[in-house]
């Protein structure tokens, strides 16, 4: 048993800004499922959205954050986030992080869908997520140690269950650890691994949301997934992301006939927000039509874009004169654990920074560049609350010892789980479809598997009951919002419904509460709607 004070579970750029900005006299620990930049942040190819521009203002950024994400956002959450927007770029460039300039000190601002402005900052082109948790990596100072390799599979709470304590921790030799903090921090990243069309890394299985799920917080709006319009097809599998900015610098989607596709659907076109578009290219595909995107009319793409360029050239795609075939995928979750704009959960002690937290900011479908904004935005929020709020070291001997419950049921082989949810859960939704999906999965026992004593099982099995946790709460909650909006799109009901729908779906686990007719202390599940 190891003692911190502070614990983050995960290394993308939430977890990285939070560990950079806290004190150096906090005993901080960051444990990472394989390497430190293993995660979508690292891979991310888009830039971070700021109002640095003299004709731009942080009023627009909220009022296209708010469009973006068809006003189902926290509008207060949004209008602090855009304000310090270009406050962090201005932070970071004095810091030595370097950004794309015109070789005279005067930012490069690129434009992607949904927005009004330039208002994109870029690192490297199409690598400025790379460059961004690099340039943090280097930052960190020698009270922060890392762990790698170290699958976080439980989180440890007090007697009571009403405070986070801790986590256990599968290790690169097999065995277990136990790590205990008055601070426990989940910076997991997404969810984009349980569909089988997906940009995420192969770690983003939804482990965060699993893990939170599993120990009773509230998690929210679980139904809005954003699927990304364009990755790269080749031989019937996606192989990565070709970034929206490609589109934003003139790139656009065609038929093999060169028709181009987004004409007549939105006044935005081929930047429409991206549940439009990947909406579109997915009616062509099921009509056999496949979908390109023509580089034609953007000069020197091979300097400018040199990590989709070397995508491109890795499967075969000659960018000089041929057209990328591209499909929707899995990119981004706008739901997940819910937090407040510190981080904080509905368990004290733990917390949830970046896409594993439901923070409000993002609505029912994120803008384009905010995603790596947010990280850093409530990344330091936190560190800012943790700072100046001083805990003791947790008792260990108030630890909750939970009952041993050795459950060996099955499990959904992932492969056939990823097609099943692109199939049913994804892109257009049906309540046939969803029920289909729904009693499928029940076939697996949720609820037994959720009372299980994990410790024995091996990683990759955890990994497994992860994938199947987040994927069980996706299509439950995309079967009770009877609507269209953002990210979820009802083909039955195919209009966003604010009369009885602008409010938030809150999931929990109720655990070992005894019901009036039922002494059995079962798990059980609880939805609820608020108002947001």
């Amino acid at each position: 048993m190891k003692q911190f004070d502070v614990i983050i579970i995960g290394s993308g750029i939430a977890a990285l800004q939070l560990a950079n900005k806290l004190t150096k006299d906090l005993n901080v620990i960051i444990l990472t499922k394989e390497e430190l930049t293993s995660g979508n942040s690292y891979l991310a190819q888009g830039g971070v959205a700021a109002a640095v521009a003299p004709n731009d203002d942080p009023y627009l950024h909220y009022l296209d954050t708010l469009e973006a994400g068809a006003h189902h956002n926290d509008p207060e959450a949004v209008k602090e986030m855009t304000k310090k927007a270009p406050e962090l770029i201005n932070g970071l460039w004095q810091s030595g992080c370097r950004f794309d300039d015109d070789g005279k000190g005067k930012l490069l601002l690129g434009m992607e869908g949904a927005h009004s402005k330039n208002r994109i900052v870029h690192s490297g082109g199409d690598e400025t997520g790379k460059h961004l948790v690099e340039f943090l990596i280097e930052r960190l100072e020698a009270n922060i140690s890392i762990e790698v390799s170290t699958f976080v599979y439980e989180l440890v709470l007090n007697k009571e269950k009403t405070r986070c304590m801790g986590a256990k921790a599968k290790l690169p030799d097999g065995t277990n650890e136990i790590y205990m903090a008055p601070h426990v921090v989940l910076a997991t990243g997404g969810c984009g691994q349980v569909f089988a069309f997906t940009s995420n890394a192969e770690t983003a299985s939804g482990d965060g949301i699993a893990l939170a799920y599993r120990a009773g917080a509230e998690l929210a709006d679980m139904e809005f997934v954003q699927f990304h319009p364009t990755l790269l097809y080749v031989a019937g599998k996606t192989h990565g992301l070709i970034s929206e900015a490609v589109r934003g610098e003139g790139a656009v989607l065609v038929t093999a006939e060169g028709k181009r596709i987004m004409e007549g659907i939105h006044p935005l076109k081929d930047l429409a927000p991206r549940h439009i578009v990947s909406q579109t290219i997915y009616d062509y595909s099921r009509k056999g039509i496949h979908v390109f995107l023509d580089l034609s009319s953007i000069p020197n793409f091979g300097s400018r874009f040199p990590t989709v360029s070397k995508l491109c050239r890795d499967h075969g795609i000659n960018i000089e004169n041929e057209l990328i075939p591209v499909v929707p995928g899995s990119h981004f979750i706008m739901g997940g654990v819910k937090t407040d704009l510190q981080g904080r959960t509905s368990i004290r002690g733990l917390y949830a920074i970046g896409e594993v937290a439901c923070s409000g900011i993002h609505g029912a479908n994120r803008l384009a560049s905010n995603s790596l904004l947010e990280g850093m935005f409530i990344g330091g929020k936190l560190a800012d609350w943790i700072n100046s709020y001083r805990a003791n070291r947790v008792d260990s001997n108030d630890i909750h010892i939970p009952e041993k419950n050795f459950y060996n049921g099955e499990l959904p082989e992932p492969e056939i789980l990823k097609l099943s949810m692109m199939n049913r859960t994804g892109i257009v939704r049906t309540k046939e479809l969803l029920t289909i999906q729904a009693e499928w999965l029940s076939q697996f026992h949720l609820e037994k598997w959720l009372d299980a004593t994990i410790d024995y099982l091996s990683a990759s099995t955890v990994n497994r009951l992860f994938m199947y946790i987040t994927a069980s709460l996706i299509t439950s909650s995309a079967l009770e919002r009877t609507e269209s909006r953002g990210g979820h799109f009802r083909k039955d009901y195919p209009i966003e419904d604010n009369a009885n729908w602008m409010k938030k779906q809150i999931i929990q686990q109720r655990i070992n509460k005894k019901d009036e007719k039922d002494e059995s202390n079962q798990t059980s599940l609880v939805a609820r709607t608020i108002f947001y």
